[in-house]
C-alpha cells in the first residue's frame, strides 16, 4: 500500500445538541456565504443571520423537543466514523477517521487539528451527501480549504456517490425492510423526500435536483417494486423559491387521491436527525393522520448499517487508489 496511514475526513451538516444550541447553530448556518449570498453580503450577512436564526429557532424548537431535546447527528456520524475505521482496518488499511461538522461541534477546524496530530500520509475527504450541491458538499469543502494547511499529504475527494452500487444496495435494504412491515408490501405509495434547496442554485447550474431525480430512478429500477412513487422536498427556509413539491403538499395530494398507505424514504439523508425524526416521523406523520392516511411508515437512516459502511469503505479505497489492496486483504 502506498500510504502508511490514511486519514478520512467525514463531513456533515451538524446539529444543535441542546435546545439552547439551536439559535447559535442556525446563526452559523445562515452566516455561510454558500447559503446566504447577495450584493454587499459582507455587510449584511451577519445581521440577517441573527434575525433569521432568532426567528427560526422558535419555529423549529418543537422539532428538537420531539426528538429528545437535541440532534442525534453527531452521535450517528461518530458511530459511522468508528465503523468505517474498523472496516478499513479489517481490509488491512491503517486508517483514522475524523468528523467535521459544518455548523456545530466538532467543527472543521477541530477535525483538521485532530488530523494533523495523527500524522496521516494520505487524506480522503468524504462528505456524507450522496448528491452534490454547492450548499452542502461545496460549502463543506470550501470550509476545509479555509482551515487546512497543505502538509505534503495527498488529498483525494469523494464529491458524490449517489450512483455507487453499494450505496444503492444499502438503500434497497432499508426500503425492503420497511415495506415488509405493511400487510401488503406492494400497496403503499413510496414517497421519496429530499432536502430542498433554493431554485436560484439550480438555475446557476447546481446538479443537486438532477442527481436526486436520478437517485430515485436508480432505486426504483433496482428495487423492481410495483408500488406507485413520487418525489418531494422538505425543510424550506425563507420566502424565496425552493424546489417543489413539498412533503406536506405531497401528503395532501396523496390523501386527495384516496391512497391510504405511504412509505416515506428520506432519499438525500444518510443519518437520522431532525429532518427525518422530527419533520418526517413526527410532524408529517401527524399531518398524514389528520388527512386520513391510515398507515404511515418511514425508512430509517442508513446510519452505521453494515451495507452502508462497506459502501463508504469502497468509496474511500477507490478514491485513494487502494482498491486492489482491499481485495487482497479480503481474500
Amino acid at each position: 500500500m502506498k500510504a502508511n496511514r490514511l486519514g478520512v475526513v467525514i463531513f456533515q451538516l451538524g446539529g444543535p445538541d441542546t435546545l439552547e444550541a439551536i439559535e447559535p447553530f442556525l446563526y452559523n448556518l445562515f452566516c455561510d456565504p454558500d447559503i446566504i449570498d447577495f450584493p454587499f453580503a459582507r455587510l449584511g450577512r451577519k445581521p440577517l443571520a441573527k434575525l433569521i436564526s432568532s426567528t427560526r429557532a422558535h419555529k423549529v424548537r418543537h422539532h428538537y423537543s420531539s426528538i429528545g431535546g437535541g440532534s442525534p447527528i453527531r452521535r450517528n456520524t461518530e458511530r459511522q466514523a468508528q465503523a468505517l475505521e474498523a472496516e478499513l482496518e479489517s481490509c488491512g488499511v491503517d486508517a483514522r477517521c475524523f468528523v467535521a461538522m459544518r455548523y456545530w461541534h466538532p467543527f472543521t477546524a477541530e477535525a483538521v487539528a485532530a488530523l494533523e496530530r495523527a500524522h496521516c500520509d494520505e487524506i480522503v475527504l468524504l462528505p456524507l451527501y450522496p448528491q452534490y450541491s454547492s450548499a452542502t458538499t461545496g460549502s463543506s469543502l470550501n470550509e476545509w480549504k479555509r482551515r487546512f494547511h497543505q502538509n505534503g499529504a495527498a488529498v483525494h475527494v469523494v464529491a458524490e456517490f449517489y450512483r455507487h452500487e453499494g450505496y444503492l444496495n444499502a438503500l434497497l435494504e432499508t426500503i425492503e425492510r420497511t415495506l415488509a412491515r405493511f400487510d401488503i408490501p406492494s400497496r403503499p405509495e413510496l414517497i421519496f423526500s429530499a432536502h430542498s434547496i433554493p431554485l436560484a442554485l439550480v438555475e446557476r447550474g447546481d446538479p443537486y435536483q438532477r442527481q436526486i431525480e436520478e437517485t430515485v430512478a436508480l432505486v426504483m429500477e433496482r428495487g423492481g417494486w410495483s408500488n406507485g412513487h413520487r418525489l418531494c422536498y422538505q425543510s424550506k427556509v425563507g420566502a424565496s423559491r425552493w424546489l417543489q413539491p413539498t412533503l406536506r403538499g405531497t401528503l395532501r395530494q396523496v390523501a386527495e387521491e384516496r391512497i391510504e398507505e405511504v412509505c416515506v424514504v428520506p432519499i438525500s439523508f444518510v443519518s437520522d436527525h431532525v429532518e427525518t425524526l422530527g419533520e418526517i416521523n413526527h410532524v408529517a406523520r401527524e399531518l398524514a393522520a389528520r388527512l386520513g392516511i391510515q398507515r404511515f411508515e418511514m425508512t430509517p437512516g442508513l446510519n452505521d448499517s453494515p451495507a452502508f459502511i462497506r459502501a463508504l469503505a469502497d468509496l474511500v479505497l477507490a478514491a485513494a487508489g487502494v482498491r486492489q489492496e482491499r481485495v487482497l486483504a479480503a481474500d
